[in-house]
């Protein structure tokens, strides 16, 4: 916060030395006196002009402390010693406008005879005063009001710039005298600046103290972590590797069952398996078993913080496996890309050759499963078809057996033709009666056999029938029998066409099962790099900075609201 002082300024014009040259001098061997009137013919032969009077940057206010000195003075005759070295002297130390201005009023006010700004300056110092000390301008302050308070505004002496005596008393305006309103003002302006001053050094403290608190959390941190960066850490050689999980179409895949076949879709559950498995410790100690992972990890020529100690568990081993083999899938393509970093090329690549061998393993192992769940199903759905086909075909042969009977249909159609046979013979004889009994004397002998075997055919007729309809001796009718024979028949011709086709699904997932449903196909093979791809030095300071930044960040806030909570 800064506060502009507004303080009034009185008579600060400098003199003009043209025209104070103009001024005549006084004449040798006279004197004046204090006490001279204005009136006087004195005063009015050597009084100047309103065109010869120097603005001595007090206006027109006596100087009632300096009189005695500069008459004292004038009387013995003395005049300041010329002294050129001594103002080039003053010239140089490079004094300031306003510095020079409060000289030329100080002289006056002792009433030294000073023809220019920087012979009162060496005037006053001659006289063993400093015009610069502020006890000095103070009491110069204090005078000049005390003086104008009690000399009567009527006369002052004046002092010839060429120093060549006084000129006569001349009348002037008593000055203005700053009222005790514009002395608090003063005080009160004093009072800011000190208070202006303890804020700027409260503010260098508080900034250098924030400038050292950021030094030890911030930069020394940064430098430690580009220091490592740059010349502690081991260069390590990334590999990286695509590949996809396809799906093979099975055969007589038709209609909805194959929309989404042989897209990334579905395969995805597959490819998080087997992202999974690479990033497992089952897949780490593999990969250290077939391939010496922790052994590589564990070489003194890596830096102790990537370098796996010795006696190391197996849980850091798998920390620097996870740090180490960096695996994604994407959803959108179903693509797996892996990275493996290590800190020889060629090992980084046989690393990624032997986790993709793992994958594929996998992959095998996880539709293997699945087509042997397939054949045992297809298996066990044909065993069950074909007991109960045989079932079926007992059930026959027990009705037939049964029934005595080896086919409705047959037996049926047997006693149809009977008895159509039955029913032919029968109108022939009621034809042969009905022409006998036409005659006027008709041959009773003759009509009697044929009546009998009318009769005969019609009760066959009738036994006949009831075959059909009606049981036997308390038995099934041979209506209920084919019904039976025909429902056993059917479930045997149902049962051979389920047997069938479970007898193709087990031929289908035998052909499934001997061919690879899912396989894995590499997009990007892995390449041994010839640079090394870690560490990323300025990425990772940068990352450093930012991140003890955010850090300090956050704890000078927390104790910022700490201290006004408890303050409040």
């Amino acid at each position: 916060m800064t506060i502009k002082l507004r303080v009034k300024r009185y008579n600060l014009r400098r003199a003009d030395p043209a025209a104070a040259a103009t001024v005549p001098p006084v004449q040798a061997g006279s004197r004046v006196t204090p006490s001279a009137k204005p009136g006087s013919a004195a005063v009015s032969a050597h009084r100047p002009t309103p065109e010869q009077r120097v603005d001595d940057g007090f206006g027109d206010a006596p100087f009632p402390t300096a009189r005695d000195q500069v008459v004292a003075m004038m009387e013995a005759g003395g005049q300041p010693p010329d002294a050129p070295a001594e103002l080039d002297t003053i010239r140089q130390e490079g004094l300031t406008g306003r510095q020079l201005r409060m000289a030329r009023r100080m002289a006056q006010k002792y009433g030294l005879p000073a023809t220019s700004d920087f012979d009162a300056v060496r005037l006053l110092r001659a006289a063993g005063i400093d015009p610069f000390q502020k006890s000095t301008i103070i009491q110069m302050i204090t005078a000049e009001e005390a003086a104008s308070a009690d000399a009567p505004p009527s006369t002052a002496l004046a002092v010839s710039p060429q120093g060549d005596g006084l000129r006569l008393p001349q009348t002037i305006k008593p000055i203005k005298v700053p009222s005790t309103e514009v002395r608090a003002e003063d005080s009160h302006l004093s009072e800011l600046q000190r208070i202006q001053r303890d804020l700027a050094k409260r503010r260098r403290r508080k900034s250098a103290l924030l400038t050292a608190r950021l030094f030890f959390f911030v930069f020394l941190p940064t430098l430690l972590a580009g220091w490592y960066y740059y010349a502690v850490a081991t260069p390590l050689y990334a590999t990286k590797a695509e590949f996809v999980i396809q799906q093979a179409d099975p055969a007589g895949t038709q209609g909805m069952g194959g929309l989404l076949s042989g897209t990334q879709f579905a395969t995805s559950q597959d490819s998080i398996a087997v992202q999974g498995y690479l990033q497992s410790r089952d897949a780490m100690l593999r990969l250290d078993t077939d391939m010496g992972f922790v052994s590589h990890f564990s070489d003194p020529a890596i830096d102790p913080i990537q370098r796996l100690p010795e006696g190391a568990t197996r849980e850091d081993a798998y920390k620097i496996y996870k740090r180490n083999v960096k695996i994604s899938y994407d959803p959108t393509e179903g693509i797996i890309k892996m990275e493996v970093i290590a800190a020889n090329p060629e090992v980084s690549a046989a690393f990624s050759t032997a986790l993709i061998g793992y994958a594929e393993e996998q992959v095998d192992h996880l539709t293997q499963r699945l087509r042997e769940d397939q054949m045992r199903g297809a298996r066990e759905s044909y065993e069950l078809a074909e007991a109960a086909m045989l079932a079926a075909q007992r059930r026959v042969v027990e009705l037939q057996e049964q029934f005595k009977v080896l086919s409705s249909e047959v037996e049926v159609s047997l006693i149809t033709a009977q008895i159509g046979q039955l029913e032919t013979q029968l109108s022939t004889e009621r034809l042969g009666l009905a022409q006998m009994e036409s005659n006027a004397r008709p041959n009773l002998a003759r009509m009697e056999p044929v009546k009998r075997r009318i009769a005969t055919l019609e009760r066959e007729i009738a036994t006949l029938r009831a075959r059909l309809t009606e049981g036997r001796d308390g038995g099934q009718s041979l209506a209920q029998v084919q019904s039976e024979l025909l429902v056993a028949q059917s479930d045997v011709q149902t049962r051979q066409l389920l047997l069938a086709q479970s007898l193709q699904s087990m031929e289908t997932a035998r052909t499934d099962a001997n061919r690879q449903v899912r396989y894995l196909s590499l997009s990007v093979s892995p390449t041994p790099p010839d640079e090394a791809t870690y560490p990323r030095a300025f990425e990772n300071t940068m990352v450093a900075l930012l991140v003890f930044a955010g850090v300090y960040l956050m704890l000078s806030m927390t104790a910022a609201i700490l201290r006004e909570q408890v303050s409040a």
